[in-house]
């Protein structure tokens, strides 16, 4: 699944109908380089479970999407309200979920990105400092007490709904996972 890790975040979190592979798998970002009016911004992120290459891609759906009402060029994705997203199968979900209500309990009255997930995304981009913010645009988090990463990483423009796309190899099996924050050609494009 994909979710904003701040916000939409729930144990009963619905993952995707089609099942992928569990492990550990290389993930990348296709960042649309800064200029001088902007910062590095996300474009993409992919997960690739495989060695082979999408030569088509489906949108990812959990089921409970109305196609009903669903027109050419719409898209139904995942929502961001804290400008950042991750991606993470159901038995992580559940220790990610473990460790907010642990931090919760024992810091009543605090914010889990201001009072931990602030210093981690500033020492991130100490380390790695290539097409980041100052205050850190990506993290591969380890789940303290356990061994389950979760990669977070900014959501292109901030807040908004994102497309969710999975790539297919030649003989149809998925092969890659693809988060589109942003349409290139459309937001940098000279033509209206």
């Amino acid at each position: 699944m994909v979710r904003d890790p701040l916000v939409y975040i729930q144990k009963d979190a619905e993952p995707y109908l089609i099942k992928v592979p569990t492990g550990e798998f290389p993930v990348t970002a296709a960042v649309v380089v800064p200029d001088d009016h902007d910062c590095a911004r996300y474009a993409a992120v992919k997960v690739q479970f495989t060695a082979y290459d999408a030569i088509r891609f489906e949108e990812a759906l959990i089921g409970t999407e109305d196609l009903v009402d669903f027109n050419e060029g719409e898209f139904f994705g995942f929502n961001v309200d804290a400008g950042l997203g991750c991606v993470l199968d159901k038995e992580t979900l559940k220790h990610f979920c473990a460790f907010q209500d642990k931090f919760h309990n024992e810091n009543p009255g605090k914010n889990l990105y201001d009072d931990h997930f602030a210093v981690l995304f500033a020492a991130n981009y100490a380390e790695n400092p290539i097409y980041q913010r100052e205050a850190g645009d990506w993290i591969n988090w380890k789940i303290p007490g356990t061994d389950y990463h979760i990669p977070f990483f900014q959501s292109g423009f901030g807040d908004g709904t994102y497309p969710v796309y999975y790539g297919f190899d030649v003989e149809g099996n998925v092969c890659s996972l693809i988060i589109q924050f942003i349409d290139i050609e459309l937001a940098y494009s000279d033509e209206e």
